[in-house]
Order: structure tokens, then sequence, then C-alpha cells
């Protein structure tokens, strides 16, 4: 990943430590915590210091400053010869403070005092280490969904291959029970693929033919076969890993606090050392005060507060993308944590952006099954989105003739060598269905007229009905203190309808993508906002807000690329699920700074007394950095970010309109 500096191609840690086997460097990352390297030469320092200690009691002398002296080589082999190629480029580091610490500590004589540095220190890289490798392994576990075999169909038999050998066009054959090995388009069968690891939807999704299906996702109890779209390198969770990997050098607004304060930190240290070590030996013993500005140095180095937020960040972003949200990066993370006014995109994120027949008024004389077969007749030759929703709808769709499409009106055609016009109101007249007409519409409704042999027979209305869930979720967003707001190219009628039905007071309706751009800007005025859309016609009022937030993304390109935050399942309620996330991990990063500051603050003052002494403070200050890592950590867990749809209700019934 990106988040770690570099310097000369090595990695380096928070610290400014190089680290092998880092990300960039070829080595793959330890699996346990003893496999460390640091870990490893720290407990043989420890170790060896520990024989020291035990020889000198003993009143062997002479092999117990051998010992000292070979746990502070074997300790300081872990950051002495990194810091030093460091400082030949110009770079400051806190490996660098630990040197000075160990070296002058060493001159005066110091040296156990030197090996215990040594060995803290060197203990504490391991686990500073190793604890953002594990973190980051939560995102990269994504691609250990991809199985290590698909069989693919070739002629009359079936073959095994690794997924790496997948070729688009290939026809892969899925079982009963496997997971898919890269993403497609089911060609033949009928089953329910659990995409739940994937994108926290824990109901099987029900898929046949022409259903897209994705990479990890683990079949039900059919078979199918699958058109591979695409690639192992470039299937839907490659692309989710790398694009994360990727932004994740877009380092937030806490991170950048922390970076100030920890670059000029470690020169304003070492000049303040020397300023105290000249000024104290003029006053008084030269030996003492040069021990104190050592102490001094190693008291106020910026270590903790330099790994507190990247651990935080990087625990953070790998517990959401195991539960369908993906946060491209810390500043996206941070500024989710801040938001306060949401703008919502209607069609495909408040909506299912399914129309469906929700009514259907007759004449006299004349059925509901019948209109439905003279409309569907006509639809069935048309282009037009409203065409799927009558022809679900109608149980018999009779041929027609002479079909053609009227811009923006409707269409006219011949069936059963009657002729039938089906359009808008206005270009169809409604006679005695007008009062009709009109209670649909206001209700929110598309309602186009049936006309069979010059006369009305009735009227259909389509609607796109909100989500199930849309209405807690607003609800459960206004209680958070959200201010939320509808924005719509839909006319205001259908939007102020839904937007009743979905508890929002604020709409904003017949916009055309620009007109989005313009409410979001004028929206931000009021706070941080939120843009959730579809991340397509919704890309300028995404790209304007403060942050972009792509609603049921998975293979949707546009969607990922544009948007900051992109809410994998379709699911609403992964947006707060997010919210909640990002704030509580904020307050962390919050936490890890603070603590980190007020622990230099207080090191200082008592190292200039002498009341601390070198062992001390690095004890003091490697224990604390096990305190912020530990705590950053805890943005990783999962228990507080449960499936979106864990307690997901049986679908609510179709609300057919009075």
């Amino acid at each position: 990943m990106s988040e770690r500096p570099t310097d000369g191609g090595m990695p380096l840690d928070a610290c400014g430590c190089e680290v092998p086997g880092g990300p960039g460097s070829g080595e793959e990352p330890a699996g346990r915590l003893w496999q460390v390297r640091e870990v490893q030469l720290g407990l043989a320092s420890g170790a060896l210091l520990l024989l020291g200690f035990l020889a000198g009691h003993l009143g062997w002398e002479t092999a117990g400053l051998a010992l000292a002296w070979a746990a502070l080589l074997v300790g300081g082999s872990t950051f002495v010869p990194g810091a030093l190629r460091r400082l030949t480029r110009g770079r400051l580091g806190v490996g660098l403070l630990m040197t000075i610490g160990a070296v002058g500590a060493t001159a005066l004589g110091h040296v156990e005092e030197a090996a215990a540095l040594a060995f803290l220190f060197s203990l504490s890289e391991g686990l500073e280490e190793f604890s953002v490798a594990r973190a980051r392994h939560g995102l990269r576990a994504l691609l250990e969904l991809v199985p290590q075999e698909a069989t693919l169909h070739r002629g009359d038999r079936d073959v095994v291959v690794r997924p790496e050998e997948l070729r688009v066009g290939d026809v892969l054959v899925v079982r009963p029970g496997e997971r898919l090995a890269t993403d497609g388009v089911v060609r033949s069968g009928r089953s329910a693929v659990d995409t739940s690891a994937i994108t926290g939807e824990s109901v099987p999704v029900e898929v046949g033919p022409g259903s897209e299906v994705f990479a990890g996702a683990i079949n039900g109890t059919g078979a199918l076969e699958v058109d591979v779209t695409a690639t192992a390198e470039d299937n839907s969770l490659a692309r989710i890993v790398h694009i994360v990997e990727a932004e994740q050098s877009r380092r937030g607004a806490t991170q950048r606090l922390a970076d100030r304060v920890a670059g000029p930190l470690v020169p304003g240290i070492l000049v303040a050392a020397a300023v105290t070590a000249l000024i104290g030996s003029l006053a008084g013993d030269p030996t003492l005060w040069v021990h104190r500005a050592l102490v001094m140095v190693v008291a106020a180095s910026p270590c903790a507060l330099a790994i507190s937020v990247p651990v935080t960040t990087v625990a953070s972003i790998g517990a959401a993308s195991r539960r369908g949200i993906l946060v491209k990066g810390g500043a996206a993370l941070e500024t989710l944590g801040r938001v306060r006014t949401i703008a919502l995109d209607k069609t495909g994120t408040l909506t299912r952006n399914r129309p469906t027949v929700v009514k259907v008024v007759t004449t006299a004389g004349e059925t509901r099954a019948g209109t439905l077969s003279w409309a569907a007749a006509l639809e069935a030759r048309s282009e037009h989105p409203l065409a799927a929703a009558v022809l679900a709808a109608a149980d018999r769709v009779p041929a027609a003739e002479d079909v053609e499409a009227v811009v923006g009106s409707g269409l006219t055609g011949t069936v059963g060598g009657v002729r039938v016009r089906l359009g808008r109101p206005g270009w169809v007249d409604p006679g005695p269905l007008a009062e009709d007409v009109i209670r649909l519409q206001q209700a929110g409704a598309t309602t186009v007229i049936v006309e069979v042999a010059g006369q009305p027979v009735g009227a259909i209305a389509v609607r796109d009905e909100l989500r199930p869930e849309a209405a807690a979720v607003i609800a459960g967003l206004r209680e958070q203190g959200c201010t939320v707001a509808m924005l719509t190219g839909d006319n205001a009628a259908t939007a102020l309808a839904l937007a009743a039905e979905a508890g929002i007071d604020e709409v904003h309706a017949e916009l055309r993508p620009e007109d989005k751009s313009t409410v979001v800007a004028r929206l931000r005025a009021g706070g941080t906002t939120v843009m959730v859309g579809d991340g397509v016609n919704d890309a300028p009022a995404l790209a304007t807000a403060d942050l972009g937030v792509a609603m049921g993304a998975m293979g949707t390109d546009v969607a990922i690329e544009t948007a900051d935050v992109a809410l994998l399942g379709d699911d609403l309620r992964l947006l707060p699920l997010a919210l909640d996330h990002a704030r509580r991990t904020r307050r962390i990063m919050l936490q890890n700074v603070v603590a980190s500051l007020v622990l230099i603050a207080v090191l200082i003052p008592l190292a200039l007394l002498g009341t601390l002494g070198l062992a001390a403070v690095v004890l003091i200050h490697e224990v604390a950095e096990v305190f912020v890592i530990a705590n950053g950590v805890r943005a990783g867990r999962t228990r507080g970010l449960p499936r979106a749809d864990s307690r997901r209700a049986a679908p609510e019934p179709l609300r057919v309109l009075p």
C-alpha cells in the first residue's frame, strides 16, 4: 500500500525507520508476531541484557559488560543503520533520536541504559510493524475469497484451471456451494448466490440467465454456467483492493496534524537538547547535563504520535471493507466522520430503480387484465423504461402491428385489427378517467392512458417504489442530528410524494446533473455535506460535495472511481453504519493524538529535572506506543459494525395506490 513513505525504495515505518518486508519491498510480511525480524532481535537483545544483569549481580563484571554491549549491538541493529542512511540523505526521524540517545549514553559510560533503550525500541518497532501488517491484511484478505481452482467448460468436457488462467469469454462452471473465481454473466442455470463476504448482504441474491455475478460470491443449490467478463487481475474484488491501496496515500486532516507536529519536532528536539547540554555544562556538571539532554531527546520522541493515526486508519478501512463499505483513504474516512448534511439522489438510492405497476383504473366495461394486455401489446415493441413494468404486470401479451413511437408522447399500433394508443395525459385524452389520473399523479406515479378505437379504456400508474428500509434509515439519520435532503430530476409531484413517505422535508426536484451540483454547493455552506448517488449521472454532485458516496456500486467502475466511499451492497442501511463507523474511528484518532502529545509534554520536564533516567523514559514511551497501537486497532473490530442486513425483515408487500 502507498500509505507508508519510502526512502530510496525502502519502505519506512511511522517512526522513520526502514521496514524490511514492508509494502513495496518484495518480501512477504510475517504471519506471526515472533516471525517479525525486529521482535526476534529485540527478544535476543532482552535476553542478553538479562544475562548481563545476572552476571553483574554475581560479580562477573567483565562478562556483564560484554553481554550489555552485545545486547546494545543486537537491539541497535534494528534501527541504527537505517537512521544513519537517512541522515546521509538529509532526512531526520525518531530512529535518529534513539541512536543519539544510545550513543550518548554509551559515551557517558551508561552501557546498560543504552542496551535497555535498544532492547525496548527494537521490540516496539516489531510490534508496530506487526500491528500495521495485520490491520492491512483485513483488506488484502478479500482477495483470498477467490478459490484456488476454477472449472471451465471447453468443448465437451470440463477442465480445472487456476483463476489466473481465466480469460474473458471462457465458460465457468460453478457447482452448488462453490465460490465464483471471477466476475461474469450467468449463461444458464438458476440459483441464489451469497454475497455477504463482499457486499455485507446476508440475504442470498436470486440469479438466472443474464444476471451479473461477482468474484468471491458463494453459489447456492443450483449449478450455473457463467460467461467470464473479467480476468483475475481485473475482477471486482481485485479492483476494490487496488483502488483502496492507491487511495490510502490521501491522508486525512488528523494524519496531517500528526505529520505537522512530528515533522518539525525532531530537529526542534535536537536543537533544544544541544542548548540544554551547553547551558547546563557552563553552569554545572557537564556530564550530568549532557546525560539529561540525552534523556530529553528520547523523552520527546514522537514515535507514538507518528503511528497513532496510520494504524487506526488502516484498521478501520479494512473493517469497513469486510462489511461492504469501500472507503478510499484516510481523508475520506475523516470527512465521513464529520458529516452533518446528507443529500440523497432519489432513483436507485432511495428507490429500487425498478418501476412497478401500482394501480390500474378502468372505464365501465373494461377489466384490469384487458387494459394491461392492450398496453403490453404496444410496449413489447418499445424500449421505454416503463415497458418492463407493464409487461411484468400483464398476464397476456397480444401481437401488435404497425407500432410507432411518438417521441415524448407515447405509442400507436394495431392490435387484433383495432387501433390502439398508449401515452401521457394530454396526448391521449383521459375522458372520464381525468380525476383518477390527477389523483394518481399527485400520489407520485407516472400515469399513461390506454385508448382503444378512439375511446379511453384505462389508466396505468407506474412508480419506482421506495426501498423498504428507506424511512427507517432517514429517521435514524435525523436522530443523529443530520439534515437530509432529496435531489432528483423527477417532477415535483412525484418527488414530494416519495419524500413525504420517506420522511424527508427538504426536496429539490426537476434537476439536471449540473443543477444537482449547484444545490450541493449551497448545502455545503451549512456544514460538511455528503452526496449519495449512483455515481454516473450524479458525478458532478459527487465531485462537488465534501464527500461522494456511491450506492450499490458493486461492479460499477464509474461509481467506484468517482466516489470517495462506495456502498457495495444494495441496502441503504449501509449508510448510517458507515457514518457510525467513521465517527468512532475519528474519536479513536483524536484520543491517540491527544495522548501522544500529553505524554511528550509530561516527559520532557521530568527528563530535564532528572526525575526519570534513560531506561525509565524509554520504557514509558514504548508502553505508551503499545497503548496507542492497541487503541488504534480497536477501529478494526467488526463487532461494532454488524452486517447491514443481519436483521433484515421479509420484503414489504407492494404498496398499491388508493
